[in-house]
């Protein structure tokens, strides 16, 4: 999820661009314990706007599409390097879900500090982290752009976040600052090319996702980001990453349901931008469709395609 208000306002100025070390540096009075959030940085031109936004129902969509992406996330991070006693940043973290992951692979002896800027994300997040009995989890209001901490992390890590910022090479750059030497920077993207290469054996599973696809480009998101990680860590000036592609296939409902979920969290930007439903049918009755459509066609649908990139800061780099 991309954070959405915090301590500053978005990094949205118009001004002069700042560098990371003059923006982390100038903080604000706003004192969030062990991590606050630096002055506003200017960029030259507005962060994209996270078009799913922050109502009950995508926080349900968010919690519902972690139960079948923890497993692979999982993977990754212990695959980056993630282990126990370890501090680790969670960039956009939602309602929490990569967080409470992360805070289970450091254990009781390391930590994890959330970064959101939605006050509803974080107040769900929080609830949920007291709910499963997760004592080294913390969650700062903060934009993404604004991160302050005295004390090096780890790690960095997010997932489905970059595709929503508009300069992520700036992120990327500044968040390795954060990082002790030697530490990990690792991010989970989204590829939607071979998704919708493997949608169209099923024409309305397909015109689901090329409707959902062609919302969210429109909306700003760049929908191949995870593709284009290896230049953009390298740009940042972090080492070449090692990386991975995944896709989840399968039949069961609670996977075939994700794309009207999305969907459903979308209406109000597919309102605003003038793209027609129609193509779908009766939007009340798509999802019984959808999972009727892959039930009779005996065959499995597929995910977005998950692209982990990690590196290692450069163990003589301050």
């Amino acid at each position: 999820m991309l954070l959405k208000s915090g301590c500053a306002d978005s990094w949205r100025g118009t001004g002069q661009a700042s560098t990371c070390e003059e923006y982390f540096w100038r903080v604000l009075s706003c004192n969030l314990g062990m991590v606050t959030c630096a002055a506003k940085m200017a960029t030259s031109g507005p962060t994209s706007l996270y078009a799913l936004g922050s109502t009950d129902a995508e926080h349900e969509r968010l919690i519902r599409q972690a139960v079948y992406l923890t497993p692979l996330t999982a993977r990754f991070f212990q695959e980056a390097g993630i282990a126990p006693g370890q501090r680790v940043l969670d960039l956009g973290s939602g309602v929490g879900d990569v967080a409470m992951l992360a805070a289970r692979l450091v254990g009781s002896s390391g930590e994890v500090v959330g970064v959101e800027r939605d006050s509803r994300s974080i107040m769900r997040a929080r609830a949920r982290v007291g709910a499963a009995g997760l004592t080294n989890v913390s969650f700062t209001h903060c934009d993404v752009s604004e991160v302050q901490s005295p004390k090096p992390f780890d790690a960095a890590v997010g997932r489905f976040i970059l595709q929503w910022v508009s300069d992520p090479v700036a992120i990327l750059r500044c968040l390795s600052r954060l990082v002790r030497p030697g530490g990990v920077v690792a991010f989970q993207e989204v590829s939607y090319a071979p998704f919708l290469a493997l949608s169209v054996r099923l024409p309305l599973w397909s015109t689901t996702a090329s409707l959902l696809h062609e919302t969210m480009r429109r909306s700003g998101a760049n929908m191949e980001v995870g593709i284009e990680l290896h230049q953009m860590f390298r740009e940042a000036g972090l080492p070449a990453p090692n990386m991975r592609l995944e896709m989840l296939l399968g039949s069961d409902p609670n996977l075939t349901r994700w794309t009207y979920d999305l969907l459903f969290s979308l209406r109000p930007e597919i309102q605003q931008l003038n793209i027609s439903l129609e193509p779908l049918g009766d939007f009340d009755t798509l999802l019984e469709r959808l999972q009727a459509e892959v039930g009779m066609s005996k065959t499995v649908i597929p995910f977005v395609g998950m692209v982990g990139a990690w590196a290692q800061k450069p163990a003589d780099e301050a």
